[in-house]
């Protein structure tokens, strides 16, 4: 398994690996991201590797040379590494860590299952789709897996909202700026109207922003990096958050409604995209950082949450990672 780097590739070979309790599972990742964070001591994968790599998007000319180069010697270390494990397939979620493995895999001739994330494939996935084994995505017709790999508790903490008590604002755990703004101008309102605000703040920003909420007399609970959030969710009836697909398919797993504010340099604009596939079923709002303005957020608050509570829970299947890792299986016999 491998690829990584955000949490939104990691919490893909987190979901599946799930579903392959008891085979020998080896994670080969990068030492940049936060794959170490994720897997470092995760003993479900009986052997681990962190490679040196680094994205090659969005450098300068000296960058990508630097960053082609380290490449080049992980895709050296990451065929000895198959080889010395005997890998019988390699599944792929994409992002600069899957690179080098995903690159050997078809160099040595190994089956190559991968996973894309969003509406927008990643510039590697496209780049390996034509020599793909398998090819997965939730947003594409053709794949023969639909479903997103979400973890169980997303569906067993899912609930119908009806009434709004609670407001989740989810700026991951890196933050996001424009979600801190915003959660900090609706603060006095939402305290005015006792609504209960919880506040994925990010680690960067976590005393600044705690510090503003004390400063305008405001209890709210913060946090940066957690691994609550299916606790989190469940206890919210409204969410804002950035639209990275994990995100968006654990917040529709859950049933709950949701204002999505694209990271507005996010590769291809893939979150705008991805938060478009709910918008276009009335499922979701979805606002650009230029457009929020407290007021309009503030009437989508007033607007039926059931129906889209309700038409969330059911747009979402469940199974997606079983039926990854019955693929995955079909390598293994």
């Amino acid at each position: 398994m491998t690829g990584g780097g955000t949490g939104g590739h990691l919490a893909i070979v987190r979901a599946v690996k799930r579903e392959l309790e008891g085979r020998r599972l080896v994670y080969v990742g990068s030492t940049s991201g936060q794959d170490r964070r994720w897997f470092g001591e995760d003993e479900t994968f009986g052997t681990k590797y962190f490679l040196e790599t680094r994205g090659v998007v969005n450098q300068g000319l000296g960058g990508k040379i630097r960053s082609l180069r380290m490449l080049a010697g992980a895709v050296k270390k990451s065929m000895g590494i198959l080889r010395k494990q005997e890998a019988a397939v390699v599944f792929s979620v994409g992002g600069y860590s899957a690179a080098p493995t995903a690159l050997a895999a078809k160099m040595l001739g190994i089956p190559l299952v991968i996973h894309e994330q969003n509406a927008v494939p990643g510039a590697l996935n496209r780049l390996l789709k034509p020599f793909a084994a398998v090819y997965l995505s939730a947003f594409e017709e053709e794949s023969p897996v639909r479903a997103y790999p979400i973890d169980e508790i997303f569906f067993e903490k899912a609930r119908l909202r009806q009434e709004l008590r609670s407001v989740l604002f989810l700026g991951g755990s890196q933050g996001a700026a424009a979600i801190n703004r915003l959660a900090l101008e609706l603060a006095p309102v939402l305290k005015a109207r006792g609504i209960e605000i919880v506040h994925q703040a990010g680690e960067r920003h976590l005393e600044k922003v705690r510090n503003a909420y004390r400063e305008m007399g405001i209890e709210a609970e913060v946090f940066g990096f957690s691994d609550r959030i299916p606790e989190y969710m469940q206890q919210a009836d409204f969410a804002v958050a950035r639209a990275g697909a994990s995100t968006l398919w654990e917040l529709a797993a859950n049933g709950l409604p949701t204002l999505f504010i694209p990271y507005p340099y996010a590769a291809g604009d893939h979150q705008y995209r991805n938060a478009e596939y709910l918008v276009q079923r009335r499922l979701a709002w979805l606002m650009r950082e230029s457009e929020l303005e407290t007021g309009k957020v503030l009437d989508l608050m007033k607007q039926d949450l059931s129906l889209l509570s309700k038409g969330l829970m059911e747009l979402t299947p469940k199974d997606g990672s079983r039926e990854i890792a019955e693929i995955l299986e079909e390598y293994l016999r």
